[in-house]
């Protein structure tokens, strides 16, 4: 436990200065620089937490995203060090989806909200319809690479949990392709419910985009199920990994409504 201590001390250290950072550079620079300063910085912090902690990442498949245009993200979700995996590794520039809790941080909240990542309220029905609605227009109007963990949180058995219908939602109405990305290793490191921290490799597995063309909102469900499967095999199967018990998943985030403007 004293390793962890140091490692959420240092780490702590390391997430306040780059959130400085941003917030800094979120006074003095235009959108399209202050972009590409979140974009550096998500990715050296990140980088930084994941070595303190002795975790490496190794990723495959990284040509098998789509080299322009918007797409979205799906991926599962084990660990905190899923996050600093996929922002540390993936060759793009990804905006993420999470929940509202992270931008009650202080310092960091404000450069999370800075750097246009889409916080859910996953206790208020209107507000999470709100920030999906929200989302699927960055995705379309500013053509974002955006990052979902679909299963809604990090999962507490190592099965993979059913995934919620907003993405599937937003990628139909916005007719942009769907990347299913497996994740094996990070709830070894440190599992939901769990403070300690361990030295381990987490392995990112990219596949091949999903096309919704000629899908309709009432495909959502198969496009769902496809995009499930797909992240299934990526995993290596549905068996179970290093896994804890724990308490049920939280509720699903609700869909945006079919009336929202595209």
């Amino acid at each position: 436990m004293l390793r962890s201590a140091w490692i959420f001390g240092v780490g702590g250290l390391f997430t306040l200065w780059y959130a400085w950072k941003v917030l800094l550079l979120s006074i003095s620079r235009k959108p399209e620089a202050l972009c590409r300063s979140c974009d550096s910085a998500a990715r050296r912090w990140s980088r930084a937490v994941l070595k303190l902690a002795g975790v490496s990442v190794q990723i495959e498949g990284v040509e098998n995203l789509p080299v322009d245009g918007a797409f979205i993200i799906i991926a599962n979700h084990e660990s905190w060090f899923d996050v600093w995996a996929l922002a540390g590794f993936l060759p793009i520039d990804a905006r993420f989806a999470a929940k509202k809790e992270l931008e009650r941080i202080p310092i960091f909240g404000r450069a999370w909200r800075a750097c246009g990542h889409i916080s859910i309220d996953r206790s208020d029905h209107a507000s999470a319809i709100e920030s999906m609605t929200q989302a699927g227009l960055q995705i379309k109007e500013q053509s974002l690479n955006m990052v979902f963990f679909a299963e809604g949180t990090r999962c507490l058995d190592g099965t993979l949990q059913p995934f919620k219908k907003g993405p599937f939602v937003i990628a139909i109405e916005g007719g942009v392709s769907m990347v299913p990305v497996g994740m094996v290793g990070a709830r070894a490191i440190m599992p939901k419910g769990s403070f300690r921290m361990r030295r381990g490799n987490i392995d990112v597995r990219v596949g091949e985009p999903i096309s919704v063309a000629g899908m309709e909102h009432a495909d959502r469900d198969r496009l769902r199920d496809t995009v499930w499967d797909a992240v299934a095999r990526l995993r290596g199967g549905e068996g179970r990994t290093s896994c804890l018990p724990g308490e049920p998943p939280l509720d699903d985030v609700p869909e945006p409504s079919k009336s929202n403007p595209s």
